[in-house]
């Protein structure tokens, strides 16, 4: 039996003895099955010729697969007092990588954005001593893995540690989230996939329902992201993607990026 990774998304799936009939997270129009045709690896063999790397963003950790694989996301490291988040996950677990994790202090749990980033996430939770994997439950049909580690959690916010809570946007997915990091020391961050997208200038975010197939969201979901990101405050907007981050005035970014965005699909 064996935990087959789809090639395109990289989403691990139950063990099987053959790989499932298809992806259904790449049939789905927000993403798309590789022009050469489904294709299934295992987190083992991607092991082979690709390493995790983690690297210090402006004081805030990064952890992604290089060479890039699937989607090529970024997952990210929430240090806190009381424990720490690893927000969104990446397709390969090694040793070294937890080893490098767990110095900076136990990592208490895991929260994902939306089915995209889902991964290898049983794998990373079982590698940090099982501990909880935060999914809304409006994305639960979307895993591929059913663990008993997932905590699906239902509103529209759910506080995990402290510092740390859970903000469901939607938009991208049913439950699409971000998280908001509030820290004593320095700027108040969101951790935000790409429910809310850091785009290449760094002043602005977008929003899409999907990004590859250039499928944008609608005024709605639009304006429910920003209702539900107005009683948080936040400097500095980590999203999916390395280096992508506006440092100050993150709210102020978001806030113009949802004007700029309503007023061109408007014209």
């Amino acid at each position: 039996m064996i935990h087959h990774m789809c090639r395109q998304c990289g989403v691990q799936y139950a063990a099987s003895a053959t790989p499932p009939a298809s992806c259904p997270i790449c049939n789905d129009g927000r993403q798309y099955v590789r022009w050469a045709g489904q294709d299934w690896t295992t987190m083992e063999e991607l092991a082979r010729d690709h390493k995790v790397v983690i690297s210090d963003e402006d004081g805030v950790l990064s952890i992604i697969v290089e060479p890039a694989f699937a989607i090529g996301q970024r997952a990210l490291l929430a240090e806190t007092p009381d424990g720490n988040l690893l927000w969104d996950s990446v397709c390969l677990v090694t040793d070294e990588a937890v080893a490098a994790l767990t110095a900076r202090g136990p990592v208490k749990a895991m929260a994902i954005s939306h089915p995209h980033y889902y991964s290898v996430i049983v794998e990373w939770s079982r590698a940090l001593g099982n501990i909880p994997i935060y999914i809304h439950e409006g994305d639960r049909q979307w895993v591929t893995r059913p663990d008993s580690s997932i905590v699906f959690w239902s509103g529209e916010t759910r506080q995990i540690l402290p510092d740390l809570t859970l903000i469901r946007c939607g938009g991208h997915f049913e439950g699409g989230t971000v998280c908001h990091w509030a820290r004593k020391d320095k700027p108040n961050v969101l951790l935000a996939g790409d429910i809310v997208q850091v785009v290449m200038d760094r002043r602005y975010v977008s929003f899409m329902y999907s990004y590859p197939n250039l499928w944008p969201l609608n005024a709605r979901a639009v304006k429910h992201i920003a209702k539900a990101l107005e009683p948080f405050d936040y400097d500095q907007v980590y999203s999916a993607f390395r280096n992508m981050r506006i440092l100050e005035d993150g709210k102020g970014a978001v806030a113009r990026s949802v004007d700029r965005y309503l007023k061109a699909i408007a014209d």
